[in-house]
């Protein structure tokens, strides 16, 4: 329903006329410009738009210009502001003053004006003021006249504004619970005032028999429902029904679960983001939607223990792809764990591709594994791994079908080809559900993530007297001996989707070993992302005044607002320390 956020740059000026700003107009709006350039051709939003750029008519030397350029800002719809400056100008009265959103600003390392200079003083500015805004200084002296964007300034205008992109895409969106809390998970106790305060989202409640009304009362595009059908019954294979005889379902029995699973599928979508198919057969209210930007379903154990579960619709909606074709996947957080789903949200408006989401199951030390199937761990593998598996909404995506360079990825939609699509459903087998866990039957999707792909998996926790803290874990994929896998892979359920996790190791705290990473992870519930994208978490969490509690990034690469530098020499604790003095970015 909200438009896609723009970026908003503002380029700076020395007010002096006279002969002052006349020099300087050219060589500060082509700083303006050119930064333009650099977003439009690297970024691009989660549905596959390109990132827009709004640029202030004019340079801004002091406060009017300021408000005129607020005023384009407020009317253009931008939700992310840069300001670009060779020279000096003058600090409070250039900088912005809009406290909701994201900035930056990026002062120009040059010897004949000082950009260094305002930059010092606008930032000065911001933080007594209150107002964070992200400093942006090449490491390298540039002359005047050179018009190109260092490396390292590129690396933070983009760092900057992707994460500043993914607070501005959230606010005015909803997390559509469907149902309530699961078997007292803790993280589908869905709190508003998280959502609210810190990511400026409303929350949406739909109760579960809403699904059964729709289906019995025919509340869905019954052609679509026609194309979908075929196509899952092409594409989807069924495997092997683990259950005891006994207490297996009859094959009409079968088949009628697929046809419930897909009609589920179409209506958590329409629920979603709405349908205006609904519209023209009458259904006006049903095909609004809720404008909701990720959702959850609770499933266990009210609508498990007689209905079809929830596992093809949560890991359809999740995927990239379906009978529509390739297209921009959905967030579905499995057993409403709308923490959980936060954290799918963060990774998929930073990377744009599809997120897995998994239980943090079982860490095998190397002896374990060698009491069990008697081989020594090598390679990636060798100081043990943690294995991520859950029966719900682990995106297909996540099999590692796709190549980038010739390695298994994860890629935005619009990169996805055909063939990698079908190899993801290809290497995908539907199983009938475990009985034991779902009494009402279903089809939980079964794979294996192929190895050596970079992943970032993450949380998001809330600590009463605290608030959220955000867990980030960044590592690889690891492909073990077939043999050892079947043979650890079968002491759990054989039926759902594995990916074997190592994490990136520092040799201290929650980094120390593998063991200590998962002994230290906050809940029973991880997302993983493609690529290596801590750093844009950790950026974005202080954005939204989210501490991060847990991480393995490089200190290097760590960027947050100039203010956290006040709040203390240890990094982490000024992150703390900075996130309680300033708040909630929405309270």
């Amino acid at each position: 329903m909200n438009k896609l956020p723009k970026i908003g740059i503002r380029p700076a000026i020395d007010g002096r006329l006279g002969g002052v700003r006349e020099s300087l107009e050219n060589q500060t709006m082509g700083m303006a410009k050119r930064v333009a350039e650099l977003y439009s051709a690297n970024l691009r939003h989660a549905d596959g738009s390109k990132v827009e750029c709004v640029i202030s008519d004019t340079c801004i030397g002091g406060v009017a210009e300021a408000a005129r350029c607020a005023e384009k800002f407020e009317r253009e719809g931008v939700g992310v502001s840069l300001t670009v400056t060779p020279c000096w100008c003058y600090g409070s009265e250039t900088i912005d003053m809009n406290p909701y959103l994201p900035k930056a600003i990026w002062g120009f390392n040059g010897t004949e004006r000082p950009g260094a200079v305002y930059l010092a003083a606008a930032l000065a500015g911001h933080n007594q003021k209150g107002l964070p805004a992200f400093s942006i200084y090449g490491n390298d002296v540039q002359d005047s006249s050179d018009t190109s964007i260092p490396a390292d300034v590129v690396a933070k205008l983009l760092q900057f504004a992707k994460a500043g992109l993914a607070v501005a895409t959230m606010k005015g969106k909803s997390y559509l619970s469907i149902g309530s809390v699961s078997m007292g998970i803790a993280g589908s106790i869905v709190n508003e005032q998280f959502f609210q305060d810190y990511l400026g989202m409303r929350n949406e409640y739909v109760d579960m028999s809403e699904i059964i009304r729709r289906v019995n009362l025919g509340i869905f595009d019954q052609d679509e429902y026609k194309k979908a059908l075929a196509w899952t019954k092409a594409n989807c294979k069924e495997g092997a029904d683990n259950n005891e005889p006994a207490q297996q379902k009859s094959r009409k029995e079968k088949d009628e679960i697929w046809e419930y699973v897909v009609k589920m599928t179409l209506i958590i979508r329409d629920m979603m983001i709405g349908n205006p198919k609904l519209a023209q057969m009458g259904f006006g209210e049903e095909a609004l939607g809720h404008n909701a930007i990720a959702s959850g379903f609770q499933g266990q154990r009210q609508w498990t223990d007689f209905m079809p579960n929830g596992d093809f619709a949560e890991a359809i909606l999740n995927s990239s792809f379906d009978w529509n074709g390739i297209r921009k996947a959905f967030i579905v957080a499995t057993e409403n764990d709308s923490l959980n789903g936060a954290a799918m949200l963060f990774g998929q408006l930073l990377t744009n591709t599809a997120q897995v989401f998994a239980d943090v199951r079982t860490y095998w030390s190397p002896e374990a594994v060698k009491r069990v199937t008697g081989k020594d761990l090598t390679g990636l593998a060798a100081n043990g791994f943690i294995h991520l598996i859950n029966s719900g909404s682990a995106s297909l995506d996540g099999s590692g079908q796709q190549t980038k360079d010739g390695k298994p990825a994860m890629k935005p939609f619009w990169e996805i080809t055909e063939d990698e699509a079908k190899k993801c459903l290809d290497s995908t087998t539907w199983y009938p559900a475990a009985n034991g866990y779902f009494r009402g039957g279903g089809y939980s999707s079964n794979f294996l993530t192929k190895g050596g792909m970079p992943v970032t998996m993450s949380r998001i926790n809330l600590i009463k007297g605290l608030g959220p803290v955000l867990q980030i874990a960044e590592g690889y994929t690891a492909e073990l001996p077939d043999d050892v896998h079947q043979a650890l892979n079968k002491r759990t359920d054989p039926t759902w989707p594995t990916t074997w996790f190592v994490p990136n190791l520092t040799g201290k705290g929650a980094f120390r070993d593998v063991y200590s990473v998962m002994y230290n992870w906050g809940a029973n519930h991880g997302a993983f992302s493609y690529g290596h994208i801590g750093s844009e978490l950790i950026t974005l969490a202080s954005m939204l005044r989210i501490p991060v509690c847990m991480h393995n990034v490089d200190e290097s690469k760590i960027f947050r607002p100039s203010a956290w530098g006040a709040f203390g020499m240890d990094a982490e604790g000024s992150d703390y320390r900075a996130c309680s003095a300033y708040g909630s970015l929405y309270k």
